[in-house]
Order: C-alpha cells, then sequence, then structure tokens
C-alpha cells in the first residue's frame, strides 16, 4: 500500500511515517517512480508504535523492541530495559489514577455545593 492509505488506515500523518522510517522504526520498499510501498503488516507496526509512543517510550526503545516482537528474540539486557519501561508505565498509571480520583472528587463536592446554592469559589 501506498503511503497515504497507511496513514489514512492508521490515523497517523504521513509526516510521521517519514519519520517513522527515518527512526529505522517502519520499512517500506520503493517503487520503480520511487514511491513508497508498504507492506500489510506495516498496519499493526504503526499501531503499536503509536501506543508505545502515547505510553512514552522513547524512539530507541521503540527500535530496540521491534525486532524483539517480529522475530521473539530478546537479550537479557533488552529484557531489563523493557521491564524497566513497564514499570515506569504503571508507576505513570497509578499518578493518573490517583489525579482522576481526586478530581472526581472535586467534581462531586461542587455538584453537591450547587444543588445546595452554595459556591464552590473562594469567598
Amino acid at each position: 500500500m501506498r503511503i497515504g492509505e497507511l496513514a489514512a488506515r492508521t490515523g497517523v500523518s504521513v509526516r510521521a511515517l517519514r519519520y517513522y522510517e527515518e527512526q529505522d522504526l517502519l520499512a517500506s520498499q520503493r517503487s520503480a517512480s520511487g514511491q513508497r510501498r508498504y507492506a500489510e503488516g506495516a498496519v499493526d507496526r504503526v499501531q503499536l508504535i503509536q501506543q508505545l509512543y502515547a505510553a512514552g517510550v522513547p524512539s530507541r526503545s521503540i527500535a530496540d523492541l521491534l525486532p524483539c516482537v517480529v522475530n521473539g528474540r530478546a537479550t537479557p539486557e533488552l529484557l531489563e530495559r523493557l521491564s524497566a519501561e513497564q514499570a515506569r508505565i504503571d508507576s505513570r498509571i497509578e499518578e493518573l489514577t490517583s489525579a482522576r480520583d481526586r478530581l472526581g472528587s472535586v467534581i462531586s463536592n461542587a455538584i453537591a455545593n450547587w444543588r445546595t446554592g452554595r459556591s464552590c469559589r473562594p469567598g
């Protein structure tokens, strides 16, 4: 598939796809006219890259991880780095969950105050 189709199917900009290639996260073949052509598996790969970026995993770690995903092989060092990334993500999830819960409490209090006619603004 061409780069525009891959962008449409993944919701990722053409510019981002080119960046992924520059970072060796994604590969394409060139047609006789020089256009990029991607295999069908590129859709899943781009979605994985997007998920990892969204989790805050840096491109270098993603580049190291992708061969492990493709062929199932990993070094002890890579597994240690990936475990550290997973722990970092777990910690961030806990922080976000706490922030969400506190915000929920603020919203509940504001609704209760609104219903009773009290202001939640500082007096």
